[in-house]
């Protein structure tokens, strides 16, 4: 288990280097923030001045060795607009992301396993085929749509729910909704099939034979095996959302981390976009390094044949 969580470890260093310099090099290829920063008034004299005060006069190799170097010391530079330390600035809007995810993720976790294990356990019934067919409409309906409707009704019509904002729990019931509509409709498609291969084995028809109680069965024998594909795209949903949430934070005017890397992508402001891929790209690593280690708890033959 040491060499394994050791070669993973290595495997997530390439990678966020890997990730970090494509992204520094495409940043650099959009534009110059001069332009955007500096006010039509300024002559070329105070233009280079800006530039020099903000490194971006140094060649290219430069400013790359200087970046890696505050990645290692954990300073990605300066906000070009708020002028404060561009990490800590982004990390105080990680929170907010983090509450929205973990209650949409929870909310589509807690309606979906059991609509799929119910779906499963009485397959091509009505309600089976109920729940199929609302699960075609959740994952056809897109996530824009679904917080536009959600405002409408519960703020524009009924007003039993704030439109925007982000001070309390209150404030993320729409927006956990928006998120986990999919998701809902995603993981009872992903629980239902991976049941019905569970339930279709050997081994659990030798559990029935022996005489154990259907939710025995199900329970002790089908679950587990079941899971191994759940806890994967748990972990791919979760990061995929925790880097994912611009529309909706958007919508619903969350002061999420999200919504700031796509004010600092308009700005070309280097060091919150570089800082927001850091945590990004960090968050997915960390997960998959989760994923993997949950895998081998499950179904140890996994983790000995990894």
């Amino acid at each position: 288990m040491t060499g394994f969580l050791f070669a993973r470890l290595l495997r997530a260093i390439v990678t966020l280097w890997a990730v970090l310099t494509l992204v520094f090099v495409l940043i650099h290829a959009t534009g110059n923030p001069i332009a955007v920063l500096a006010p039509e008034q300024m002559d070329a004299a105070q233009r280079a001045a800006l530039a020099a005060a903000l490194g971006l006069n140094k060649p290219l190799l430069v400013q790359y060795g200087v970046f890696m170097g505050g990645v290692l010391h954990g300073n990605l530079g300066v906000s070009y607009y708020s002028n404060t330390p561009a990490m800590p600035l982004l990390l105080s809007r990680v929170p907010v992301t983090l509450e929205l995810v973990g209650l949409a993720i929870g909310t589509a976790v807690a309606i979906g396993m059991p609509f799929g294990v119910f779906a499963a356990l009485h397959p091509d019934s009505l309600a089976d085929r109920a729940l199929r067919g609302l699960s075609v409409l959740g994952a056809s309906v897109p996530t824009f749509f679904v917080g536009i409707v959600l405002i409408f009704v519960f703020s524009v019509l009924t007003n039993v729910l704030p439109a925007s904002g982000g001070g309390n729990i209150v404030h993320f019931i729409m927006p956990a909704i928006t998120l986990a509509f999919f998701r809902i409709a995603f993981f009872t498609r992903l629980v239902r099939s991976s049941l019905l291969d569970s339930l279709s084995q050997q081994y659990v028809r030798t559990a029935r034979a022996k005489g154990l109680s259907e939710a025995m069965v199900v329970l002790k024998h089908a679950l587990r095996p079941a899971a191994l594909p759940l806890v994967t795209v748990f972990g791919l949903q979760f990061g995929q959302l925790f880097a994912g949430t611009v529309i909706t934070e958007t919508i619903f005017a969350l002061p999420g981390m999200n919504r700031m890397a796509l004010e600092a992508l308009f700005r070309l402001d280097y060091p919150i976009i570089l800082s927001y891929v850091l945590v990004a790209a960090g968050m997915f690593v960390f997960i998959n390094l989760v994923t993997d280690v949950l895998y081998g708890v499950i179904d140890p033959r996994v983790g000995h044949a990894r």
